[in-house]
């Protein structure tokens, strides 16, 4: 048995031998018994009952179980009895000291919340959302400041005589936000809005290979990315209304993630035209709002080429940048050749490392791949395509489009487009001299 099961024994033992034994004594007393001698839990209580100079005869009486709404648990109920409404529930085999085990998980509401809740031992459990149950002798935790509902060996669900309402909005339930309002800290949240970009990938997760989809989704007021662990049916350029989203903070952008939990169902496309051009930011600005930024445009003047411009090998199976042919991800390598330049941008409020493509880079300078591989071949000497670029570059000004992200060697853009600016110089000369004129 894990610590979640054998929480409802622990409190029981604790306050039957209160006084007598210290929390992390009994602990180890029943992961001690249970776990490695392999006795029964019955077997067991009446043990440490007898160690520690309990009667194992007299059978543990605790109160009623007290019945309470979603919005009154506190996370610390050993015994109580909820009648809530499935919104959703799922069996998941989950892996434990003692091999592998299924359980039965949802999320429950009433009236005043809702809670995620988790069955032990619910292999015959046959639960539907959208029907009304009550949750007998229920045991309750925190997690996250979040309160969690489980079901142990002595709780029970049964089907309620009446049904249960969640009204939208309802405390503890997930707010309807706009795309553009959403923020940091936002909690779980419903947004309606049309994916505008969709695509799939294959990660390794606790040792295990999944598939994500990941993108972008917008309404009349924003776009955000997402990222979503389970497959809900989604197509690119249809509208959605996902219930139950969270919130959280990439490097600086801001991202929606849609957990197993969540309930995605198509709408009507009410939205118009979307706004899907990039918003022109200074670089102050993006380190002003968290330092990274979905989709915008910066201006700036190329200031340095930095080291990894050129041509570079990258990893054929995922498309890193690999060093002595071994890439980090999928260790020793055969590389390919590609394209790139890595330029710090300035743009009079800070600057900002932008990274362009073989596409952009070929524009841009001029020179296409194979002239470059060309050139490196020779003069026998790779590195000579960067000096190159820098020769073509430094002191250029340029836009680039992409999303900016932040670590703790700043912020960097990954540029969708880039492009060099058309500079007027006479107006850009008496612009600078009616700011001097003006200052004097």
């Amino acid at each position: 048995m894990n610590k979640e099961e054998l929480t409802p024994h622990f409190e029981e033992l604790k306050r039957e031998l209160a006084g007598k034994v210290t929390d992390e004594q009994l602990w180890k007393e029943l992961n001690t018994y249970l776990n490695e001698y392999r006795v029964s839990i019955d077997a067991t209580k009446s043990g440490i009952k007898r160690k520690y100079g309990a009667d194992p005869t007299i059978p543990f009486v605790s109160a009623e179980s007290a019945s309470k709404k979603v919005a009154e648990l506190t996370g610390s109920e050993m015994r109580v009895d909820i009648t809530a409404k499935v919104s959703f529930v799922r069996r998941k085999t989950i892996t434990t000291s003692q091999g592998a085990k299924n359980v039965v998980e949802g999320t429950l509401g009433d009236e005043t919340g809702t809670a995620p809740f988790t069955i032990w031992g619910g292999e015959d459990m046959e639960l539907e959302a959208g029907k009304t149950y009550v949750f007998r002798n229920a045991y309750t935790k925190k997690w996250n400041e979040k309160i969690q509902v489980n079901i142990g060996s002595r709780g029970a669900v049964e089907k309620a005589e009446s049904e249960v309402s969640i009204p939208e909005g309802v405390a503890g339930g997930p707010a309807e936000v706009k795309i553009g309002d959403l923020r940091e800290g936002s909690g779980e949240v419903t947004v309606t809005g049309r994916l505008i970009s969709l695509e799939s990938r294959k990660v390794i997760a606790r040792g295990e290979e999944k598939v994500v989809r990941s993108g972008t989704i917008a309404d009349s007021t924003g776009k955000i990315q997402f990222s979503a662990w389970s497959d809900f049916g989604l197509k690119d350029g249809e509208a959605y209304k996902i219930k139950g989203a969270g919130i959280r903070v990439w490097k600086g952008i801001l991202q929606l993630n849609l957990g197993d939990r969540c309930e995605v169902s198509r709408v009507a496309d009410s939205f118009g035209e979307i706004d899907l051009s990039a918003p022109k930011k200074t670089v102050a600005e993006i380190m002003a709002s968290g330092g990274g930024a979905l989709d915008v445009s910066v201006s700036g003047t190329v200031v340095d080429l930095k080291n990894g411009s050129g041509l570079i090998m990258r990893c054929p199976r995922c498309n890193r940048s690999v060093l002595n042919d071994s890439c980090s991800e999928h260790g020793p390598v055969t590389p390919v050749m590609d394209l790139r330049m890595k330029l710090t941008l300035d743009d009079g409020t800070g600057a900002i490392g932008v990274v362009v493509g073989r596409a952009d880079t070929e524009k841009l300078t001029g020179v296409t791949f194979a002239a470059a591989e060309g050139l490196a071949k020779a003069r026998g000497d790779r590195e000579c395509v960067g000096r190159e670029f820098a020769q073509m570059m430094i002191m250029k000004r340029m836009t680039a489009r992409g999303n900016v992200l932040c670590d703790d060697f700043g912020p960097q853009m990954t540029a969708a487009s880039a492009s060099l600016d058309e500079i007027d110089v006479h107006a850009e000369a008496k612009r600078l001299y009616d700011e001097v004129e003006a200052a004097l």
